[in-house]
């Protein structure tokens, strides 16, 4: 019989066609030959390896899933494939291309005028303006509608007043789709980060997501034309819409951190010899490399399945935040266990396993924790709003 890609069991790649494939086969190139070699030393010293934009940007990966503009008009499963192998780099590096792509280019694209999406779309896809999105706050967490940042209208301006926490991208941003409570409901804006008043202050100290770019957003009367508030939406459907979009991504980029972390235990328990036979040939080691093989496998068809409905225009929010809960909890247990099989090395960043581990303890809270994917889930079962 014909052996089985350990990393693929059920064959998923045979699911793809052909250009699918081929974004697939571009995207790991470059996270084998020029990120991996970077993100060790990044996540060690707290930065994001800023000087792969360039390449990112080039490869068509921001703003992949938007049709014009410079962008790529790429279908949804080739974009969960581009998250699945930047993840399998590293968290920051998805991170950084979902925020640019889902959080700001997508709504800009969905809700802005015709001139809005000229000016900004084509730079973004360039890579040469880096976009943040600004909704969580120091006291909301995941409550958005409790929103105490505003905008009041000033003759032809808007002023903005507030705060935002948890920012990926702050530091870094050109631009930031912020939302903000207004007389007529929340509306979304977006705020040049050079304007007066603004402030993007790093969070620092950070043991997860390190090679990322987290920020706190201020802002103190910063005076936005109207020209700049995204006209097309209005409540809470805005920003709500485009963590739909990321959350998407975000059930691919696990199963390649969880890829990258079975791929080095399977390595490491081949060649390392416990009671003169190899760590692999032991049965609690089968058993734990088959269990985080069954999870893999599952989490693979779910967003698979996912993305088929999404390019059909068909897939529900409660089928994103059950594949994002899954998955995104799979590859946490499945980091966990990587780095036990490893023993003392595991702790160390020659291996990839901490890295991972440390990166999906945010992956897991971020944009819907896994508490809130849940009770989604059981509101749809129940009819019952628990939040």
């Amino acid at each position: 019989m014909r052996s089985l890609n350990p990393l693929d069991l059920f064959d998923i790649n045979a699911e793809l066609d052909e250009s699918e494939r081929m974004i697939k086969e571009a995207v790991g190139r470059f996270v084998d030959e020029k990120a991996l070699p970077l993100m060790p030393a990044c996540f060690d010293q707290g930065r994001f390896p800023t000087e792969l934009i360039p390449e990112i940007a080039e490869m068509g990966l921001l703003g992949s899933s938007l049709e014009g503009y410079g962008c790529a008009g790429l279908n949804a499963v080739s974009y969960g494939l581009i998250c699945q192998e930047l993840e399998r780099g590293d968290s920051g590096l998805r991170s950084f291309v979902s925020v640019q792509s889902s959080l700001c280019m997508y709504p800009i694209h969905a809700f802005g005028s015709d001139e809005q999406k000229q000016r900004w779309l084509p730079p973004m896809a360039r890579g040469e303006v880096i976009g943040c999105f600004g909704l969580t706050e120091p006291h909301g967490g995941s409550d958005p509608s409790n929103m105490k940042t505003h905008a009041k209208r000033d003759g032809d301006d808007w002023v903005l007043n507030g705060a935002k926490m948890w920012i990926t991208n702050g530091g870094l941003a050109h631009v930031a789709i912020v939302w903000a409570m207004t007389d007529e409901g929340i509306q979304g804006f977006i705020v040049e980060t050079d304007s007066p008043g603004f402030e993007a202050r790093d969070i620092h100290a950070k043991m997860s997501l390190r090679a990322s770019v987290t920020s706190e957003l201020y802002f103190d009367n910063v005076r936005v034309p109207d020209e700049n508030r995204l006209p097309n939406v209005k409540g809470l459907k805005g920003p709500l819409s485009c963590l739909s979009q990321a959350r998407f991504g975000i059930t691919w980029g696990p199963i390649g951190s969880a890829q990258a972390c079975l791929k080095e235990a399977l390595d490491y328990a081949g060649d390392r010899e416990l009671f003169e036979r190899a760590l692999s040939a032991n049965q609690a080691i089968q058993i734990r490399l088959a269990d985080m093989s069954r999870r893999i496998t599952t989490a693979q068809l779910l967003s698979l399945r996912l993305g088929r409905l999404k390019d059909a225009g068909e897939a529900h929010p409660t089928q994103i935040s059950l594949a994002k809960w899954n998955n995104v909890r799979m590859a946490l247990d499945v980091a966990r266990e990587c780095r036990d099989v490893l023993g003392g090395s595991g702790i160390t960043l020659e291996y990839a396993a901490i890295r991972h581990l440390l990166n999906l303890e945010s992956v897991i809270t971020y944009e819907g924790t896994e508490t809130v994917h849940q009770l989604v889930v059981g509101r749809e079962l129940t009819g019952h709003n628990a939040f």
